[in-house]
């Protein structure tokens, strides 16, 4: 006779309903702020150096937050922090609604980079709940979401902010955020994987402090000079922190990321991969509607508004979609390695046609299209990739880790973009065409480290969770046996 928590467990597609909601939000409000920084920075009567600090402010916690709620959620259950993080969430994007100044719009947005912890939550929720067929295709579909959702924010930035105004960027996912808390509670039972322990809070506070001058580095080096006296001691700073947290890390008996995990040649190869990737993802998110919205007076761009910019990225978020939903099929049937290798090697075409073929808003869409095709096959394949290599219960720092990562690698070609583009400015201040050309090839190169980086990662090959086995009480292991997701027999049979 099925139990209640047996009965509660079938329910599998509500709890992933809910997940995907919770992500789709989280990720909306990476980018949804993006296309009308210059807007920003004229209600709220700020500089365009303090203006960047909305973004800068949201990467930074989010950077910090992620591994941490991961371990957390690891530890105490997945599914009461995944509310306590919902509801941060949705806390931060009120409070951005309501600002009036610059100072609580990036408090307010400091908040919101808590949610960060849906990433590794909701992995390890899926993981721990779904039936063991459908974890490949599930976390490809979150995976897709957290892409997608980016992009998907470029393109309702516009209409929002026509419509209304730009306090409802934040109060309209504020407000599905609280309700997806609370569905959360309800519907999302909690996880029986546990992993007993406490927070090594002086390897927390190591972890905050090398990524929080890390990403400060890369952020303000634009402006401050990549020679300056403040970036290079920021650097410095990051060495010594890192150098520190490690060996912290290393000596913990609970530490907060397993540094034996993080030396696994699947997680490290594929960490690898998700770093550059992140340079091209975050870098067209933050630099594509800045190009297209340039006047044509100055030699270039399509004078687009921020509705038109949205529009021109949307093949991106179509194509992102379904080609991430599709990929946990594809990974299961080639294997997630290959499906990641085709995803980073699809990449490196539009980008050279964003660097040489960018006078036609076709020349645009095409590129644009053939990015989500990339991103979607190559974002889900990672995330695969990382469930796959670890044990279950660092099902949530492994993901959380490879999101960060993600995150910081975006940072550091944020920036490094940014400094490409301005190098050469024009009599109006505007950058030079030069700039962007410069840029966007350095995107295509990018993608070419990253397609080599992926040969690095080794083949995933069937393998046993006996940690997992243990949990479930499964009589029989091969029933444990997972490969792309899908169930397999034992290899004695």
């Amino acid at each position: 006779m099925e139990t209640a928590v047996e009965a509660e467990r079938s329910r599998y597609q509500a709890t992933f309903a809910v997940l995907a909601v919770g992500v789709l939000a989280y990720s909306l409000l990476q980018s949804l702020v993006a296309p009308v920084l210059p807007l920003l920075q004229t209600s709220l009567h700020t500089s365009q150096s303090t203006v960047t600090w909305v973004l800068t402010a949201y990467l930074l916690s989010a950077s910090v937050c992620t591994p941490i709620l991961g371990r957390v959620g690891d530890m105490i259950g997945k599914e009461k922090v995944m509310v306590g993080v919902l509801v941060a969430l949705g806390v931060g994007s009120i409070l951005a609604a309501v600002a009036s100044s610059i100072g609580v719009m990036i408090v307010a947005r400091a908040i919101q980079g808590i949610g960060g912890g849906v990433i590794p939550l909701s992995f390890g929720i899926i993981r721990d709940e779904f039936p063991r067929e459908k974890v490949a295709g599930a976390v490809g579909v979150i995976a897709a979401l957290l892409a997608v959702g980016g992009g998907l924010g470029l393109v309702l930035a516009g209409p929002i902010v026509n419509a209304l105004d730009f306090h409802w960027l934040f109060w309209i996912p504020g407000v599905i955020v609280v309700l997806a808390a609370v569905a959360t509670h309800v519907v999302v039972p909690e996880s029986p994987i546990r992993t007993p322990g406490k927070i090594s809070w002086l390897a927390g506070l190591l972890l905050s402090g090398w990524l929080v001058t890390l990403l400060v580095a890369v952020s303000e080096a634009p402006e401050w000079g990549w020679g300056s006296v403040k970036v290079i001691g920021l650097f410095i700073a990051t060495v010594f922190l890192l150098v520190a947290w490690v060996q912290v890390e290393l000596r913990s008996q609970q530490p907060l990321i397993d540094m034996r995990m993080m030396r696994i040649p699947a997680v490290w190869t594929t960490n690898l991969v998700a770093c550059i990737f992140g340079i091209g993802l975050y870098s067209v998110f933050a630099f594509l509607p800045e190009f297209v919205q340039t006047s044509t007076s100055d030699g270039y761009g399509f004078s687009a508004s921020i509705t038109e910019s949205g529009l021109l990225v949307l093949p991106m978020t179509v194509t992102m979609f379904f080609f991430g939903v599709w990929s946990g099929s594809l990974s299961a049937r080639f294997g997630a390695k290959q499906v990641l290798f085709a995803g980073t090697a699809l990449c490196i075409a539009p980008f050279a046609i964003m660097a040489f073929a960018h006078s036609q808003k076709w020349e645009v869409l095409l590129a644009t299209a053939l990015l989500g095709v990339g991103f979607g096959l190559a974002f889900s394949a990672m995330s695969n990739i990382i469930v796959d290599a670890v044990p279950s219960h660092q099902t949530g720092v492994a993901s959380g880790m490879n999101a960060n990562i993600r995150t910081i690698g975006g940072s550091i070609g944020a920036a490094v973009m940014a400094s490409i583009i301005t190098s050469k400015l024009q009599p109006n201040g505007a950058p030079a065409e030069s700039g962007y050309t410069n840029a966007f090839a350095f995107l295509a190169a990018a993608m070419v480290a990253a397609t080599l980086a992926c040969l690095l990662i080794p083949a995933i090959k069937s393998r046993r969770d006996e940690h997992q086995v243990e949990q479930a009480g499964l009589s029989h292991p091969e029933l444990a046996i997972i490969a792309g997701g899908t169930i397999v027999g034992d290899e004695s049979e």
